[in-house]
């Protein structure tokens, strides 16, 4: 499998709050003592990157320093004493993101910090040395928004306990993190989920080929294609948990699952055939439901029996998505995403999801046409998969984001591409 195709998949990445090095760590907390006059309670922090799924063949942060709060006010300012540092060895690091990929961690450095509820986390980057490589282009500066030059600012809720080293995970979502703008800037506004470092994690292999056929009278035709990106994803009753992209030989692995019953969804987008790319076509989204995952990893498969996606058409979903505050300000607009959902079998799956661009306010979603497939995890191996073809084509748009109410609309692609539209 096609190594740089494969990394087309639309990508993710995680800072991870790790506990390695517990011993020195430790040592370095003082011991903790809790009475009013004794010292501050402390405990470890160590953070490391790590990536998921991108729809870019390389993304490229100059890591300067993180830092944590208690304070849930973004507008705390940079000399408040109460910021806590965590600085990488050598700082500034500069990662590319893409290489990372099946739960692989990089150190982002550690720290011993008073124990609490830490409420925000700015990513500081350095001035230079951050860049967006869109897929077969050439490298592009990455910014970020105006007034979060002293940091990205990321809402956080996580606990530190005195004594401990404390995991915590911090997903980006970089595909959704990552915004063009109309007057083509990119800008980086990261979208995150912060949780545990459970144990739990689900791998399995999928084929990175479709197969598709053409009737002309007596005559068949049968062409064989690469998809140009696949993603994987563990699912909660329609919420992303986690999401990777096949490595070469097609093996996928959702790490730091917390014990659970989820759903898996697998899409693939873009057909390259005799080294032609055709955007109108991809595969039909294969959901695997039911998959129970505690603190192991669950296999779904085996290299010998690799998940084969049937190919499908695509169409599209494009429209805007307006937010206006009392003020009269769209500020809201900006931040605003959009989820493409679908219904498999009695399941509520994302299929795709996007942002909208800054300046023109407007997304697209590429979606598949065809029949999503369904089977139901068995240890004992996958069964064939069943067509839904009473939900083909038929999605459900929805819109969200911070300060905005959860917005949907069916939408039914059969018809031709659809412009779906919300306002705030």
């Amino acid at each position: 499998m096609d190594k740089k195709l494969m990394n087309r998949g639309i990508r993710r990445w995680m800072l991870a709050l790790t506990g390695v090095g517990a011993a020195v760590l430790l040592a370095a907390c003082g011991g903790g003592g809790s009475s009013s006059s004794g010292p501050t309670p402390m405990g470890a922090l160590q953070m490391s990157v790590t990536d998921a799924p991108a729809c870019y063949d390389h993304v490229i942060v100059n890591v300067a320093k993180l830092r944590v709060h208690m304070s849930d006010d973004t507008k705390t300012g940079d000399g408040d004493p109460e910021w806590r540092d965590i600085v990488p060895a050598n700082a500034p690091v500069q990662i590319d993101l893409v290489n990372l990929t099946n739960g692989e961690l990089k150190d982002l450095g550690n720290a011993s910090i008073p124990a609490g509820t830490y409420r925000q986390i700015r990513l500081v980057l350095a001035s230079t040395g951050n860049t967006v490589t869109p897929v077969g282009g050439t490298a592009q500066p990455l910014t970020t928004p105006s007034g979060q030059e002293s940091g990205l600012k990321i809402k956080a809720d996580f606990s530190v306990l005195a004594d401990q080293v404390n995991d915590v995970l911090m997903d980006f979502d970089a595909c959704k993190s990552i915004v063009l703008t109309g007057s083509g800037k990119y800008l980086l506004k990261p979208v995150v989920r912060l949780g545990a470092k459970p144990a739990g994690a689900i791998q399995g292999f999928v084929t990175g080929t479709v197969t598709s056929s053409t009737v002309n009278g007596t005559t068949t035709t049968t062409t064989t294609g690469t998809l140009r990106s696949i993603s994987v994803s563990a699912q909660q009753n329609g919420t992303v948990v986690r999401s990777t992209i096949p490595d070469p030989t097609g093996k996928f692995l959702l790490s730091y699952l917390p014990a659970g019953t989820y759903t898996v969804v697998v899409t693939g987008s873009g057909v390259t055939t005799s080294g032609t790319l055709d955007t109108t076509r991809g595969a039909a989204t294969r959901v695997i439901d039911s998959v129970p995952v505690a603190a192991s990893t669950v296999s779904l498969n085996t290299s010998t029996t690799s998940l084969v996606l049937s190919p499908s058409a695509m169409s599209t979903v494009t429209g805007t998505i307006t937010a206006t505050t009392k003020g009269g300000n769209d500020d809201l607009g900006d931040d605003a995403r959009v989820s493409a959902m679908q219904t498999v079998g009695t399941r509520l799956v994302e299929v795709n999801g996007t942002r909208q661009d800054d300046d023109k306010q407007q997304y697209k979603l590429s979606l598949p046409l065809a029949a999503p497939e369904l089977q139901l995890f068995s240890a004992s191996g996958l069964p064939a998969p069943t067509a839904d073809s009473a939900n083909a084509a038929k999605y459900t748009i929805r819109a969200w984001g911070p300060g905005l109410a959860t917005k949907e609309t069916p939408t039914d692609l059969s018809a031709g591409p659809q412009v779906v539209n919300f306002s705030y």
